[in-house]
């Protein structure tokens, strides 16, 4: 667990990331605010389409151009805003500071190179002085649990286990020990069991190292598991953040509410699973009110009028939904 008290690695503020097409402009992005400490899991969740590998991607520097366009906002890594860097040193940060496990390591990885050199020119990026970095490659095998690492390194990708992979691809991104590590859903293709081994790992390598961990699932099992703090994204903004016990307990906006009712739970049996009703509003077609007005059961005129504030539920929870605005009753329903 992070210190409440402790510096934050990262500062998000403001952050846009707009597509610009032929049917307009795609808010993909849209006003994204958040923090991650030093040693701290931070969890995005949310339906898919909401905006969170985007965000990742937009961390990175690495959303698609010319499709998509980073239009404002603050990245603040270590104190120094990477928005502002030319690209010739963002590509030293990346991978230094800051590194992404994506979800598939299938395409993660170069299938015509071995896992040696793939790490070994990981590790090339972190520094210009001859070193044996076949043997810093071993030891980031090692570092992730890989058994005989010195002979893991001639393996080509298609020689490995899925799990196996997922570690390799981990090894890559924490080979320049980087302060934060985006985890964009790395578990999805993988079984239960490899699941739970992969996420105890880096617990266990987070704890070693202090560095802050952003996790991007739809999985509240695994935010339960591994997070300390949950930003809830939908249809481009966050519209919940607090912390994993706060928003367990006290969901404050209906679409948190609605995706942990979502959760089967095996202590009841339904006849159906429960689902929320409707569809997000297409990102190139944003309404002027709150972006879930149309599938919600509280909604009254003013929520499809006018986007919400974000309301401070506690020091360390905040919610955009009118419905903890002090006038709510005062309202009159759609």
């Amino acid at each position: 667990m992070a210190d409440k008290n402790g510096k934050n690695v990262l500062e998000v503020n403001n952050l846009r990331t707009y597509f610009f097409n032929r049917w307009g402009t795609v808010k993909a992005v849209d006003g994204v605010s958040f923090a991650v400490k030093q040693g701290e899991t931070l969890g995005i969740v949310g339906e898919s389409g909401c905006g969170k590998t985007m965000t990742a991607l937009s961390l990175m520097r690495l959303n698609p151009t010319p499709a998509s366009r980073i239009i404002d906002g603050e990245i603040i890594l270590d104190g120094q805003d990477i928005l502002r860097l030319p690209e010739k040193e963002m590509r030293d940060v990346r991978g230094r500071e800051i590194s992404m496990i994506l979800q598939d390591p299938q395409t993660s990885l170069n299938p015509v190179y071995t896992v040696g050199n793939q790490l070994v020119e990981a590790l090339g990026h972190r520094t210009n002085l001859q070193k044996d970095l076949r043997a810093e490659a071993e030891q980031a095998l090692r570092n992730v649990r890989v058994a005989a690492p010195e002979r893991r390194l001639e393996d080509f990708p298609h020689q490995m286990s899925g799990g196996m992979k997922q570690r390799v691809v981990g090894a890559i991104a924490m080979a320049c020990d980087p302060k934060l590590i985006i985890a964009d859903e790395p578990t999805t293709a993988l079984d239960v069991t490899i699941q739970l081994q992969y996420l105890r790992l880096l617990k266990e390598l987070q704890a070693e190292t202090g560095m802050g961990i952003i996790f991007i699932t739809h999985d509240f099992g695994i935010v339960a598991r591994m997070c300390d703090r949950v930003a809830v994204m939908y249809a481009g903004r966050v519209v919940e953040d607090g912390p994993v016990r706060d928003i367990f307990n006290n969901p404050s906006h209906p679409y948190t509410e609605a995706l942990i009712g979502s959760v089967p739970k095996l202590e009841e049996k339904a006849d159906r699973l429960f689902q929320i009703e409707g569809q997000p509003p297409p990102l190139y077609a944003l309404p002027d009110g709150c972006r879930f007005s149309n599938r919600c059961a509280h909604s009254k005129s003013k929520c499809d009028e006018e986007y919400p504030s974000s309301f401070r539920i506690n020091e360390n929870h905040s919610s955009a939904c009118w419905r903890l605005d002090p006038s709510w009753d005062k309202i009159p329903s759609s």
